[in-house]
């Protein structure tokens, strides 16, 4: 399978970096020392319409395939690692959330203002004792009279502190594992939401991440997105498309320690001669360019998947495990050729490190990938 750009395509490319490079990377220390959510470069990726890049024009977004979003999601994370994941869970999953399954009212209350940055969108899913077991999740979703009233509470919830639209998961009194999850618009601020301060956390410091409380929440019966009950299938469907989006921010850090380090070692010397001169750093960066365009390609292929709206699954469990491991073990050894500028906080790749390191834990761990890998190879096996 050949991936050719075409000549649009390319064109996007180089006008996204051109952007990002000028626009959001300069800003992308002071994000990370300050912890900063990075609003600036929120708004002006919604003045070009980048908020809406995988949201059909019907329905008020810019109607970019997957290529584009994915392209769009890697060159920010290239610029900015905390920008990029604000994006991906913005656009990624809540604006995507309504332009998959909501209804027509629902997309034209919410989408309009969220794909314009006037509204930021938020995806809690996860829970204490539910991570990588999203099914045994516990939030409970009462049925009275017209409204759901919501009670329990959610962790490590990306934009929860910025949010207005909240993409939530609950369970129906009285059910246990997939059955029984319904999928609700959450409106914020509203009365019995609590948003816990940004957890501290070891990188992505301008993407913040809050707990949620539900204290008797009131959620209107219009705003269960999709048909009731059918919160654990819509909840997997976005997830495949969202491990795409994190093999790119991964591939995006990557990328960005990998330019800066060749650029070092061509321009520093020791024993008379550039670092780039020697044969074994000259094996590491062959490898690490290797790396780079195989996991780019793995990508792509479950992209090109998704797009031809054939199953992706196992594809992108693999570009979603493949990506990361190879950014975080291409980061480590940036660092480690930078030697102690690498460990410098004056210098931008132990903060590549910091950051992409969470890419092998959200969106599932890069150890449930592998047995979502497993199980389908068995089961296609056992088919032959």
């Amino acid at each position: 399978m050949l991936f050719q750009l075409s000549e649009e395509q390319d064109f996007l490319i180089q006008s996204l970096r051109k952007f990002c490079q000028q626009e959001i990377a300069p800003l992308a220390e002071k994000v990370d020392q300050e912890k900063l959510f990075p609003h600036q470069n929120f708004s002006k990726m919604a003045q070009l319409g980048l908020l809406g890049l995988s949201i059909p024009e019907e329905q008020g977004g810019s109607g970019g395939d997957s290529f584009y979003y994915l392209a769009m999601i890697e060159e920010v994370a290239r610029a900015c690692a905390s920008t990029s994941v604000i994006v991906a869970v913005h656009t990624g999953l809540a604006c995507t959330s309504l332009s998959s399954f909501g209804t027509t009212e629902q997309q034209a209350r919410y989408l309009p203002a969220m794909v314009e940055g006037e509204k930021i969108g938020a995806y809690a899913l996860t829970e204490e004792q539910a991570g990588s077991d999203a099914a045994s999740l516990q939030l409970q979703a009462r049925l009275e009279g017209d409204h759901y009233i919501l009670r329990g509470s959610k962790i490590f919830i990306t934009n929860a502190s910025q949010a207005q639209v909240i993409i939530t998961f609950a369970r129906a009194p009285g059910t246990t594992g997939a059955d029984g999850i319904h999928c609700f618009i959450v409106e914020a601020p509203t009365k019995g939401l609590e948003v816990s301060k940004p957890l501290p956390k070891m990188g992505l410091h301008g993407s913040e991440t809050c707990q949620l409380y539900f204290d008797d929440v009131k959620v209107p019966k219009e705003n269960v997105l999709g048909s009731p009950g059918e919160g654990f299938k819509i909840a997997m469907a976005l997830l495949d498309g969202g491990r795409l989006a994190i093999a790119a921010q991964a591939l995006g850090i990557a990328q960005a320690a990998f330019d800066y380090t060749l650029s070092y070692l061509q321009q520093r010397h020791q024993f008379g001669r550039p670092l780039s001169a020697n044969q074994g750093i000259q094996w590491m960066i062959a490898d690490m360019a290797t790396e780079l365009d195989a996991a780019r390609l793995l990508l792509y292929r479950a992209a090109s998947l998704k797009e031809s709206g054939l199953p992706f699954s196992k594809e992108a469990s693999m570009a979603k495990k493949y990506s990361t491991d190879q950014a975080m073990k291409i980061t480590t050894d940036c660092l480690q050729l930078l030697g102690g500028y690498g460990y410098s906080q004056e210098y931008p790749l132990e903060r590549h490190m910091r950051d992409v390191k969470a890419t092998q834990i959200y969106e599932g761990t890069n150890q449930i990938q592998r047995i979502v890998i497993a199980r389908q190879l068995l089961r296609e096996a056992s088919r032959k």
